[in-house]
């Protein structure tokens, strides 16, 4: 892709991200299900955090472009890293995971998940821009851009590290409030729930390393070292 118009695509993402993030946060206050929005407000959830993540991702993206187009090469080495890892580590393996992990629920049970008292509250777009648009965008970001990944060992430390932080997260506000950020946790023991994140933990790891393979298969072999 002609860096102009990947300059443009990054723009165009980022942009929307801003907006359903803009969306989500200014939901009315009135109208927020009680039980869904406590402790933590929609910072608690996987999802919102997610958005967020693309938003920033994009937005680096976008700056990596416009440093290219005016030249500002050493700027721009270093700002593509950034971006790299950023993809690599993050945006395509929690979005990926969000996205699957979400619709399987839903599909099983959404009161797990998405209570039907949301209906009400977040429309139906606003949904599938935070549930379901998420993957094809981190598809395409891979088909449009490579992405240099870092050493195995470190990418998977890291990603291990952000899941811990989110599991404290989950954890800190259960101790908090009593209740769960997910009603599905609640059906769990407490070994039951630890198997529960490691799993998850597992499923993730496979998103990143499905995610290495689509970048090697489609872009070449592409490592660099921190």
């Amino acid at each position: 892709m002609e860096i102009s118009t990947l300059t443009m695509y990054h723009c165009l993402a980022f942009v929307w991200y801003f907006f359903v993030v803009y969306s989500v946060t200014h939901l009315r206050t009135g109208e927020r299900p009680s039980e869904v929005f406590l402790y933590g407000g929609q910072w608690k959830y996987l999802t919102v955090l997610n958005l967020v993540l693309q938003a920033v991702f994009y937005g680096v993206s976008f700056l990596a472009d416009v440093l290219r187009l005016i030249r500002k090469l050493r700027c721009a080495k270093c700002v593509i890293s950034s971006r790299d890892l950023l993809f690599s580590v993050l945006a395509f393996p929690v979005s990926t995971f969000v996205s699957i992990s979400f619709w399987i629920l839903y599909t099983y049970n959404r009161e797990l998940v998405y209570p039907k008292s949301l209906d009400g509250v977040i429309p139906l777009w606003l949904n599938h821009a935070m549930h379901t648009a998420v993957l094809p965008f981190a598809l395409l970001e891979i088909l449009a851009t490579p992405h240099r990944y870092p050493a195995k060992k470190k990418g998977l430390i890291l990603l291990g590290c952000a899941s811990f932080l989110y599991i404290s997260w989950v954890l800190w506000i259960y101790f908090v409030t009593g209740e769960w950020v997910y009603p599905l946790f609640a059906s769990f023991s407490p070994a039951g729930l630890g198997a529960l994140f490691i799993s998850n933990l597992a499923v993730i790891v496979c998103f990143y390393n499905f995610g290495e393979f689509l970048n090697r298969m489609i872009w070449g072999q592409s490592k660099f070292c921190f």
